[in-house]
């Protein structure tokens, strides 16, 4: 791992170089890209240089001590330091996800359950733009098809980030958030007051930077409009505004109609196309490269859980990582950083596992 320390400075270099060319920001998606990268790196250098300075901070400590004993107190301190820092920068040379600067879209849809599953979706769409408030995060609703009770059915919301930091990404953080989330609480509809267990799909996409990064050709769609309803299938509108996208090489279908503009619901399905094509060909990539990613959710179905959000007991568990804690009122207000915080963790020391057996 140490050895690309040397590769990853020349790199920091370059994108340095270029990145003071103002012909590199007439294109502002690879600006944009080559950026993230530099920021990535940044850190990186900065932390191999603390490291150097410390090994020669200890190293002269220790050939003072050898003339005053005095100096000798100082050792333990500074090679603790030492070791901090060089632990900061094996976790900084991990092999990142590349879409970690990404925004992106989510999905919420509901699963077994009925209205119950409905209704947790919209919870769960609180507490993420909570949690993007929080994070000083910008959100989008796409899409929504709400249900009779005043849950959702199905919704999608684009989440951005003003930040060029990777580390600060919308992916970086929201990626562990797709699955199969599972509630137990007695629902608003029991009357008889037993607690129900439900579970509610979320599925996340790194948004595409630039259309252009996706290639969609004239031929390679089919458009169909068709009028919008809302709850129980009453007409909401009087025109064909929704429309339907069908990407005819990957069968992808996205379907819009929270707008009353034709046009809009267009660019707003085409944003998620694109999320949707970009993760399918990184599914196929990581495929052939036998990569251990694994779809997000397979299925509704209860064995499929990554969390479980029981309410009688205040208790949130994520059956990733073993997270467990009894504030589920607090991180469903949107405090998601402790959970989310065990799914990095796990995800490096996984990470760090593998490079050791290699």
């Amino acid at each position: 791992m140490w050895d690309s320390i040397d590769q990853l400075i020349a790199e920091h270099g370059e994108l340095q170089d270029k990145l003071a060319d103002p012909a590199v920001h007439q294109n502002p998606g690879m600006a944009r890209k080559l950026n993230r990268r530099y920021l990535e790196l940044d850190r990186i250098v900065s932390t191999h240089k603390k490291v150097l300075a410390l090994h020669e901070d200890l190293e002269a400590t220790k050939e003072l001590a050898k003339e005053d004993p005095g100096f000798a107190d100082e050792i333990p301190a500074l090679s603790e330091q030492v070791q901090d820092a060089e632990e900061a920068l094996r976790a900084l040379l991990i092999p990142k996800d590349p879409d970690d600067g990404r925004d992106v879209i989510m999905e919420i849809k509901g699963g077994e359950g009925g209205e119950e599953s409905a209704l947790f979706a919209a919870d769960l769409l609180r507490m993420y733009l909570h949690y993007a408030e929080m994070r000083g995060w910008k959100t989008e609703v796409l899409d929504k098809t709400e249900s009779d009770m005043g849950g959702y059915k199905n919704i999608q919301v684009a989440i951005k980030s003003s930040s060029a930091d990777p580390a600060e990404g919308v992916w970086a953080r929201l990626k562990y958030e797709g699955g199969v989330h599972r509630v137990q609480r007695v629902p608003s509809t029991e009357s008889q007051g037993r607690i129900h267990t439900s579970t509610t799909g979320v599925l996340v996409l790194p948004e595409v930077d630039e259309p252009e990064e996706i290639e969609i050709g004239p031929n390679d769609l089919k458009v169909d409009v068709f009028r919008a309803s809302g709850p129980g299938g009453q007409s909401v509108n009087t025109t064909d505004s929704a429309v339907r996208l069908t990407h005819l090489p990957t069968g992808i279908v996205v379907s819009m109609q929270n707008e009353k503009s034709q046009l809009q619901n267009k660019e707003a399905a085409l944003r998620v196309l694109r999320a949707r094509i970009l993760a399918k060909q990184q599914e196929e990539q990581d495929a052939e490269a036998s990569s251990i990613r694994k779809s997000q959710i397979r299925g509704m179905d209860r064995s499929e859980r990554i969390r479980t959000y029981n309410f009688p007991e205040n208790r949130i568990a994520d059956h990733r990582t073993g997270f467990k804690a009894y504030n589920l009122e607090h991180v469903m207000s949107g405090a998601l950083d402790a959970v989310i915080d065990s799914c990095v963790a796990h995800d490096e020391e996984a990470q760090l596992k593998a490079i050791g057996e290699a």
